[in-house]
């Protein structure tokens, strides 16, 4: 019995000891993912400003048209430049290396691009002696946002704002205790009737710069600011201010800014240029969401999965007539949407995955689906005055406008 006693007690000790031993493997916490950032001096970064010959395009991001030229964000790297004159026959000519480059506009020639925290200035007179003119430096926040969606943590012990730039990250495997838990909030930046105005190019509805005369104006992800470009080649921070969180695209149209964020549209108005004020917010589903506007309709995509908000993912038709008392009038189920345009009575809508699909606006807000191009990825579209251009696939759409039909006139691959 005694053996038996003994026995019993030195099963017990040896839990005892193992729950003792889990319990501090408890106490040094779990493991997580964390994101170190890789970092480069701001001097280093700003010297690799290039202006080089035409490449393979790596990730087609934003699409932008000025003149006869088509300008693509190769996402975070720069610029692509391609000679339109011939919609049948486009001609690569000169790529722009701009380091975590996602934004440009154009006004007269001299296009203005964001480098990280700095706005760059272009000349452009010449293509084939483009010149870096300009740079206003820490106009914008000063971090990289496109931190792995695996992440958990970020530890930026090793990334001073004032002496260095986040190029990326590196994922590691960490016990809580090691992680900085300030995970960055803020991101900069994660036609006809196109996003333009006054003697400016075109840029698509996901843009983030938009010019209006003597203006341009930037949102990243809480601010609006505002640049005084009139001297083109010295542009001048009148002012930045708070708008809200999640700010995504900006869009102009008849003296109003209209900005997408994930939660809602806001609406500003220009009677002062220099001082756009708040008219109103709509507020719709989580979602990321472009906007454009013809007349007094507003029209919204809304991506729902990953970070943009719920699952289900949808398009929005919305009377904007009284800015200050915009009102849904109709909404339509999407699949996966990104970018989307107007044009007379067309509807572009770049539905991701499911292609593009082209509505019949007459009856708003009851649409038609009129056309649908499947079996393409698209992400966003310009529609001019004679041809359309999408941008997807790495690969850039031309179609016409030809009667009642839209027709393919050229694919040109960017690889």
């Amino acid at each position: 019995m005694r053996f038996f006693y003994c026995i019993i007690t030195l099963l017990l000790l040896a839990l005892m000891a193992l729950f003792t031993s889990c319990e501090k493997d408890d106490a040094g916490g779990e493991f997580y993912n964390v994101a170190v950032p890789i970092v480069k001096p701001i001097e280093e970064f700003r010297a690799m400003v290039k202006i080089s010959e035409p490449r393979a395009i790596t990730e087609a991001g934003k699409i932008y048209t000025y003149g006869d030229y088509v300008f693509i964000n190769d996402d975070q790297k720069g610029v692509h430049i391609i000679d339109n004159t011939d919609h049948r026959n486009p001609v690569k000519i000169k790529f722009l290396e701009i380091p975590l480059n996602t934004d440009i506009a154009v006004k007269d020639n001299m296009l203005f691009a964001n480098s990280a925290m700095d706005l760059v200035v272009f000349d452009l007179s010449d293509m084939n002696n483009i010149k870096e003119e300009g740079r206003m430096k820490n106009v914008f926040p000063n971090h990289n946002s496109r931190i792995p969606a695996n992440a958990t943590f970020v530890d930026s012990d090793n990334f001073n704002s004032e002496t260095d730039v986040v190029m990326g990250y590196l994922m590691e495997t960490r016990k809580i205790e090691m992680a900085n838990e300030a995970v960055w909030g803020d991101a900069f930046f994660s036609n006809s009737d196109a996003n333009s105005a006054g003697g400016s190019g075109t840029g698509g509805s996901l843009a983030r710069f938009n010019i209006n005369e003597d203006y341009l104006y930037v949102v990243d992800q809480n601010k609006l600011s505002v640049f005084n470009i009139a001297g083109l080649r010295n542009p001048e921070l009148i002012k930045s201010e708070w708008v809200g969180r999640d700010i995504e695209t900006i869009f102009y149209k008849e003296n109003h800014l209209y900005l997408g964020s994930s939660s809602g549209m806001y609406i500003y108005s220009l009677e002062d240029p220099a001082a756009p004020q708040l008219k109103s917010m709509f507020s719709h589903i989580l979602g990321c969401d472009p906007v454009v506007v013809k007349d007094d309709i507003a029209y919204v995509t809304i991506r729902g999965g990953n970070a943009c908000g719920q699952e289900w993912s949808q398009l929005d038709v919305i009377d904007v007539a009284d800015k200050s008392n915009p009102q849904l009038m109709k909404s339509y189920e999407m699949e996966n949407p990104y970018g989307l345009g107007v044009k007379d009575d067309w509807l572009f809508v770049c539905d991701g995955t499911a292609g593009l699909k082209i509505y019949d606006t007459k009856n708003t807000p009851n649409l038609e689906l009129t056309d649908h191009f499947q079996d393409i990825n698209t992400y966003d579209v310009i529609p001019l005055e004679e041809v359309l251009l999408m941008v997807g696939d790495n690969t850039l759409f031309q179609y016409t406008y030809k009667g009642n039909e839209i027709n393919l006139l050229s694919s040109f691959s960017l690889n």
